[in-house]
């Protein structure tokens, strides 16, 4: 065997493994186990049915129209499709497209919208830049941040999601440090956010997007508006997106995904982008795969067509308040009474926010994290959802439930485990 190795590039060596990999893998070797921690959709209802009808639909017949999906696609995604998502998006805030200054050119259909958020991030960050984000936030995206050599700055969240303050005064320590050029990104995922299932209020949305503009003086600050969850909304209508106040399609670009909302198998993420970011995501995209799935992307269009889509939606929004209320009621069964224990009451998405006593380490290596596992639950250590702020101590006392994957009864016995657990460390 040679002695030699390969030489990695520095964005290699700036790659590191997910946590959630490990979490998965627990999982996987554990039947028994109970995971909160895998950010998965309810298995019950994905969308076979759905699926098997429009299979037969879309490939019977033999004509060559039945064999488009198996062919390569274009760059930017379906046309067709791309057209019903422009709609999608401008009509779920009352709009039209004209009305956000978009047209069909600004869509994208991209592999999940983790690829997105990755080639905006690419288009516009080199090593040693800036991006802001909520502290904590979504940390697959702060891990792509690692890997791209960003700096990141966390903004304190509160019941309402980012605080407008908070972020001005990043921004002006920043402008202090003589390193506002350096600032390429502000990153927002404002609908019932993964991790915390906060959700940004509606008062505060045009608020950040002023102070985006503000503060965009050598260059545009790209406002990336990451609402993977809104239409899993259990609770009253969602806030407007930030969006809708971008009326000149300048500086939000809108990230959604079917992953939640309809089958993560088919992987099929979209975006709206302001005019000069359009046909640079475009080129990017080419770079990476000269267009995602056709086959995916057709049945996407189809669910739309047919009229599919929004039921579907509607049984996952029932599912899902029914699973979030297990969580909270057990949560309030077995840790209500105790002090220093809370825990978020989101009005949709998948997560729970739970914050213990700040003496309780909940990472992988600590007490509960190991107390829990052998009472046959994990869950995910928040502080896997800061990324490193020089500025910033991570606190290391939360957790992030999931109760997307996970069947009632194991909810509530996942909990009583997380009790058990936490009732052994705490007595110690």
């Amino acid at each position: 065997m040679s002695s030699k190795s390969f030489y990695f590039s520095q964005r290699a060596k700036r790659t590191h493994e997910h946590p959630i990999s490990y979490l998965m893998a627990e999982a996987v070797a554990n039947p028994d186990l109970i995971s909160l921690a895998a950010g998965l959709v309810d298995y019950q209802t994905l969308p076979s049915e759905e699926i098997l009808e429009l299979s037969k639909e879309i490939f019977s017949g033999g004509q060559r129209s039945a064999k488009n999906p198996l062919q390569y696609g274009v760059t930017p995604g379906l046309r067709e499709l791309r057209e019903i998502l422009l709609d999608h998006m401008a009509s779920s805030d009352g709009m039209t497209p004209a009305e956000l200054s978009a047209s069909v050119e600004n869509m994208i259909i991209t592999t999940g919208s983790q690829q997105l958020l990755f080639i905006l991030t690419d288009l516009l960050v080199d090593p040693g830049d800036i991006v802001i984000a909520a502290w904590p936030s979504y940390f697959v995206y702060t891990g792509a941040l690692e890997t791209l050599g960003a700096e990141v700055y966390g903004v304190k969240i509160d019941q309402d999601g980012m605080i407008p303050e908070s972020l001005r005064e990043t921004l002006e320590q920043i402008k202090a440090e003589g390193k506002l050029s350096k600032v390429k990104i502000l990153y927002v995922v404002d609908y019932h956010q993964n991790p915390t299932g906060i959700t940004l209020s509606e008062q505060r949305r045009p608020e950040l997007l002023e102070i985006v503009k503000e503060y965009s003086t050598e260059h545009k600050i790209l406002l990336i508006e990451d609402s993977a969850y809104r239409e899993l909304t259990y609770e009253g209508e969602p806030p407007s997106s930030i969006k809708k106040f971008d009326t000149n399609n300048e500086y939000v670009a809108l990230v959604q995904t079917f992953s939640k909302t309809f089958s993560p198998g088919i992987k099929i993420g979209y975006g709206l982008l302001p005019d000069e970011l359009s046909e640079p995501a475009m080129l990017q995209k080419g770079n990476h795969d000269f267009g995602s799935s056709n086959f995916g992307q057709t049945f996407i269009y189809e669910a739309f067509r047919r009229g599919l889509y929004k039921p579907h939606v509607e049984l996952l929004k029932k599912r899902y308040t029914e699973k979030r209320d297990v969580l909270l009621n057990s949560l309030e069964e077995h840790f209500g009474d105790i002090e220093g224990v809370t825990w978020t009451h989101p009005s949709g998405g998948l997560y729970v926010w739970l914050t213990f006593p700040t003496h309780i380490d909940t990472h992988f290596e600590a007490a509960l994290f190991q107390e829990a596992k052998k009472a046959g639950v994990i869950y995910v250590p928040g502080g896997f959802c800061y990324a490193q702020d020089r500025r910033q101590e991570i606190p290391m006392y939360e957790a992030r439930l999931s109760y997307g994957a996970v069947e009632d009864e194991k909810i509530v016995e996942g909990v009583r485990r997380l009790s058990q657990a936490f009732q052994s460390v705490n007595k110690g």
